[in-house]
């Protein structure tokens, strides 16, 4: 059952890399995984910029999104996983936390199982791209850590969530 799961995961890794809209649109933000000099308004360099949270950077995005029920991770966020998994194996002393989150459908069960889904889908991919086990923590909020609090669909949509947290920025 395992290598069956695992060959799935794999062959929809592979799909996901065949596209090039995707994987063009974040290849520059994929490989300037380091902190970059910025420049000030007088044109000289400032700080070095985290890529963490650098909002050029693909790793500032931090939410994988879920359709209603579901716990697959879409085509769409799978460079976003790729990208985080890509800097903890460059990265070895960093270690996150992915937090499954529901909306507030279902009940505190059964969300907080989903959430546990949501999270260690995450952490799945980012296993088979490389990052050892030990650098990811998961942990399921299921509807208890909402990002918004209003009860409508465009609430729930933003409530369906894994989020990647840095120990560092806890």
């Amino acid at each position: 059952m395992k290598r069956i799961l695992l060959s799935m995961l794999l062959t929809g890794l592979l799909a996901a890399c065949a596209t090039t809209g995707v994987k063009e649109n974040h290849k520059a933000a994929v490989t300037e995984a380091k902190p970059v000099a910025e420049t000030s308004a007088a044109g000289m360099p400032s700080a070095m910029m985290n890529p963490l949270t650098d909002p050029h950077n693909i790793l500032s995005k931090r939410s994988i999104y879920y359709d209603f029920d579901k716990y697959n991770i879409k085509p769409e966020y799978r460079p976003i996983v790729a990208a985080h998994a890509k800097y903890l194996m460059a990265h070895a002393s960093a270690d996150v936390v992915l937090q499954g989150n529901t909306d507030e459908r279902g009940s505190r069960e059964y969300n907080l199982a989903l959430g546990q889904r949501r999270a260690d889908g995450v952490k799945k991919m980012m296993v088979v791209l490389g990052v050892p086990a030990k650098q990811i923590e998961t942990v399921s909020f299921g509807e208890e850590k909402p990002k918004l609090t209003c009860h409508n669909a465009s609430c729930w949509k933003e409530n369906r969530r894994a989020d990647i947290v840095y120990r560092d920025e806890q």
